[in-house]
C-alpha cells in the first residue's frame, strides 16, 4: 500500500547539463534532520515508498545530490523546509534576510528583508523618520522664536 502517490509528483528539476541539484555537506545535515523530523516514509532511517518486504535505507540520507521526489515537493515546500529550498535550488538569485537570516529569493536586486520581517523593518523605519520628523520640526519652531 502506497503511503503517497509519488507517480504524481513532478519530477525533480536537472541542471543544464541532466545532473540533478547537489547540496553542500551542511545543506545535507540540515536535510537529513528534516527528512528524520518530518518524512512520514522515513522509519528509522528505511524508506517506506522503496520497501518491498526488504528494509531500503533512505537515499535521500545518504546522497548529496537531491533524488527523492518527495523530499523535494513535499519536505522543501514545508515552512520549515523552505529555507533549505531557497538555497539549494535559487541560489544564485537567494540573499539572507537583514533581519533573521533566512534565505530567500528577492523581488527586486534591492530587497533586504524576507516576507516575515518586511512589516517590521518597515514599520520601525518609519518610526524612525517620524522620529527625526519631530525633532527637526521642534528645532525650527524654536529658533522661529
Amino acid at each position: 500500500m502506497s503511503l503517497f502517490h509519488l507517480e504524481l509528483l513532478p519530477p525533480i528539476e536537472r541542471k543544464p547539463d541532466g545532473s540533478l541539484p547537489r547540496m553542500t555537506g551542511r545543506q545535507r545535515q540540515r536535510a537529513v534532520t528534516l527528512i528524520h523530523r518530518l518524512c512520514s516514509a522515513c522509519d528509522n532511517g528505511h524508506c517506506l515508498y522503496l520497501d518491498d518486504g526488504e528494509e531500503v535505507p533512505c537515499p535521500q540520507t545518504l546522497s548529496y545530490s537531491v533524488c527523492c521526489k518527495f523530499f523535494r515537493w513535499v519536505l522543501l515546500k514545508d515552512k520549515d523546509g523552505e529555507d533549505l529550498e531557497t538555497e539549494v535550488f535559487g541560489k544564485n538569485a537567494a540573499k539572507r534576510c537583514a533581519i533573521c537570516g533566512k534565505a530567500f529569493i528577492p523581488g527586486s536586486n534591492r530587497s533586504l528583508y524576507c516576507d516575515d520581517c518586511k512589516p517590521v523593518a518597515r514599520r520601525r523605519q518609519k518610526a524612525e523618520y517620524a522620529k527625526r520628523h519631530r525633532a527637526e520640526s521642534r528645532t525650527l519652531d524654536q529658533q522661529s522664536h
